[in-house]
């Protein structure tokens, strides 16, 4: 019988053709950043009896457990182990939420490496929202000082926060990839002088936000490169550092990003959950922090497919004009530094993703425009100009000229400047828009541009 390997009668148990499990391998793949595909007709081979290749035989037993809702083993499969490593996201990280576990959590991703040679496998559904409850309901920390060590002084947090945002602003002008290197070591400083370092409370709670927002921006430069079960990692421990910091404004940031890349990956539902948990976590002291959370609501609700298209038009116009009605005052105790990229463009830029998510192009158009009237060369503006033109692409008469003009001007940044892979996926799926047109010359032309560009 076809089924009678171990594989073939898991297959047969879950109701599962071969084709699909090959699918469920290549999106496995795909999520763990590992550039291997396998053919549809390949699983059958394995069926038979064929031993697969690595990393096949331990994407599998990840996709199988993943199935079945336990381990599965290659041995239960009958075949030896390849070299791919994995692990849940939040290994080494499901500690306590007191500095000390805190600083177990922050010392396990620090220590690993920017380049762990572990794969680490996206949270999803209740995984994933689980350690942000856990954050929404922790006790206060209430002591912080450290009584031994070598003395850090006040001003040299002021310096680690200089630094801190210079990566930043560069993460904004050059994207994600080879900027995690440099994340990364100044983050092992950080951790360091929490470890060995005197300080009193004051100083302590600004050395846990100073590393709280080193693994947010270490989290958002792995996510925008891809990587996105390292992203989660960086996320999960930036919030028990946030937590210990008392920083909720910090740590409602960190979940509204979280609530981004699960928008990003198909997960709507749970993007919702994350930011109603972001905004119910923060007491909106800051009206730029509130606009934050307010449109990753936003874009949480344009992307949830469970609700009706009546409501999801609803809870994205209240969340918008949330936004915007926070950012036409000024927060009376003052915005948190991290907060500066949340302007009114950058506003009009996440509301017109919004409506185009939502197929209302007219408002979309506005509102990007609005947001490019200020920046075109950066990362955002490449990501604004790629969704300007995909309005002209998805509407019910398309119009090439100006969807051309727009995608030009996108891949000229992503070609000489910026390195972002979530902005490299945004003009793929333009790129398969357009491709019912590649008999027009225009589109050809674009269409040979990006196959050279290698993106």
């Amino acid at each position: 019988m076809a089924d009678a390997t171990p594989l073939g009668e898991l297959l047969a148990a879950l109701g599962m053709s071969g084709d699909r499990f090959a699918r469920r391998l290549n999106a496995a793949a795909e999520a763990l950043s590992r550039p291997e595909r396998v053919h549809p007709k390949t699983p059958y081979k394995w069926i038979r009896g064929e031993k697969p290749r690595s990393p096949w035989r331990s994407l599998t037993t990840i996709v199988l457990g993943q199935e079945l809702g336990r381990s599965v083993t290659v041995a239960e499969l009958g075949w030896p182990p390849d070299d791919l490593e994995c692990a849940p996201a939040t290994t080494g990280l499901q500690t306590a939420w007191t500095p000390a576990g805190t600083l177990r959590a922050v010392q396990t991703v620090a220590d690993a490496g920017y380049m762990d040679r572990r794969s680490f496998l996206m949270l999803m559904g209740a995984s994933i929202t689980s350690p942000t409850h856990e954050w929404l309901i922790a006790h206060p920390v209430t002591k912080l000082a450290q009584e031994t060590g070598t003395a850090v002084p006040a001003p040299v947090v002021d310096d680690l926060d200089a630094i801190t945002a210079r990566l930043r602003h560069m993460d904004d002008q050059l994207g994600g990839g080879p900027l995690l290197q440099l994340v990364h070591g100044h983050l092992r400083y950080v951790t360091t002088l929490l470890h060995h370092g005197r300080y009193d409370d004051t100083t302590g709670r600004r050395l846990h936000s100073t590393a709280a927002e080193l693994l947010r921006l270490a989290g958002f430069v792995a996510f925008d490169d891809g990587q996105h079960g390292l992203a989660q990692r960086y996320w999960v421990a930036g919030l028990h550092a946030a937590h210990t910091a008392g920083d909720r404004a910090l740590g409602a940031n960190i979940i509204g990003f979280m609530s981004c890349q699960a928008k990003d990956l198909d997960g709507g539902r749970e993007a919702v959950l994350l930011a109603q948990t972001a905004r119910t976590g923060y007491p909106g002291a800051s009206n730029r922090v509130t606009a934050i959370l307010e449109l990753r609501a936003a874009e949480a609700h344009a992307n949830d497919q469970t609700a009706t298209t009546t409501r999801r038009a609803t809870d994205i116009r209240r969340s918008i004009d949330a936004a915007f009605d926070a950012l036409s005052t000024d927060s009376p105790t003052g915005d948190p530094g991290w907060s500066y990229w949340m302007t009114t463009t950058h506003a009009h830029g996440q509301a017109g993703y919004c409506h185009l998510r939502n197929h209302d192009y007219h408002r979309a158009r506005h509102h990007l425009r609005q947001a490019l009237h200020d920046d075109t060369s950066s990362r955002e503006g490449a990501l604004r100009q790629i969704l300007l033109a995909t309005t002209y692409i998805q509407q019910p008469q398309p119009d090439l000229e100006p969807a051309l003009t727009n995608a030009h001007r996108a891949l000229d940044t992503l070609s000489g400047q910026v390195d972002s892979a979530r902005c490299r996926g945004h003009l793929s799926r333009f790129a398969e828009h357009l491709h019912p047109y590649r008999r027009n010359h225009s589109a050809r032309e674009f269409l040979d541009r990006i196959e050279s560009a290698n993106l």
